[in-house]
């Protein structure tokens, strides 16, 4: 596989260049971001790990701009320690984010982990249309696995049917009535309201959905239930 490093401490950029080719990464070594961009450009890269503090485009601006184009992993080993920088660099899409000094072991350790996951992830998106894949939320009607941030959630069998009633039907309302035929194989009465309501709750929980202001599954009182495109 093959691993950006941006640093403009040599030393660092060196370390950590040692440590991952001896675990067989292909290295690609910058010293500045400019030069990161042309790589980026000629190369396929499967992990970027970046500094922050670096002359003209700083590490915040060049994770930026690699999230216009690219998914894969992107940690940041920097010596900028406060948390403010930290949630700044985790806001703008790093997957990581380790402070110097650092374990070169424990950075290897991450590295490992951080393409685990996106490899897993990853190899579950294709054109089946029975799977679904948008803001945030990855289900796969063959497997019955649901994910969520791209981590995963057990749900049970009437939660996931639930759950996949929502998403193919993604930018409208279900109503409530006719949720419950789907998922239940059975005639609605005004008391089944009751039992999926139960159930949403029990999703929103799962996914850590604020239930009195969700943003994911919303309540359209009188009609039903809908997920946002």
């Amino acid at each position: 596989m093959n691993i950006l490093v941006v640093d403009d401490e040599k030393a660092i950029a060196d370390l950590i260049e040692i440590y991952l080719k001896n675990e067989n990464f292909n290295i690609y070594k910058c010293y500045e971001s400019k030069e990161a961009l042309k790589v980026l450009d000629e190369y396929k890269i499967d992990l970027a790990i970046l500094d922050v503090m670096m002359p003209n485009i700083n590490g915040f601006e060049l994770c930026q701009k690699i999230r216009e184009k690219y998914n894969f992993p992107v940690i940041f080993v920097t010596a900028k320690v406060e948390d403010i920088d930290k949630i700044s660099g985790l806001t703008i899409g790093a997957d990581d984010y380790i402070t110097k000094p650092f374990q070169p072991l424990e950075l290897v350790a991450r590295v490992k982990a951080q393409l685990r996951r996106y490899t897993k992830y990853n190899d579950l998106k294709t054109n089946d249309e029975n799977i679904i894949d948008f803001r945030n939320i990855l289900i796969n009607n063959n497997t019955h696995e649901f994910y969520f941030n791209e981590e995963k959630i057990e749900l049970t069998k009437t939660e996931f049917e639930i759950m996949w009633c929502l998403c193919k039907n993604r930018g409208n309302v279900v109503k409530t009535e006719d949720l419950f035929m789907e998922v239940w194989q059975e005639k609605y009465y005004e008391n089944d309201n009751n039992t999926i309501m139960v159930h949403i709750r029990h999703l929103r929980e799962k996914i850590k959905d604020n239930g009195k202001n969700p943003k994911y599954i919303l309540t359209v009182w009188g009609v039903g239930y809908k997920i946002e495109k």
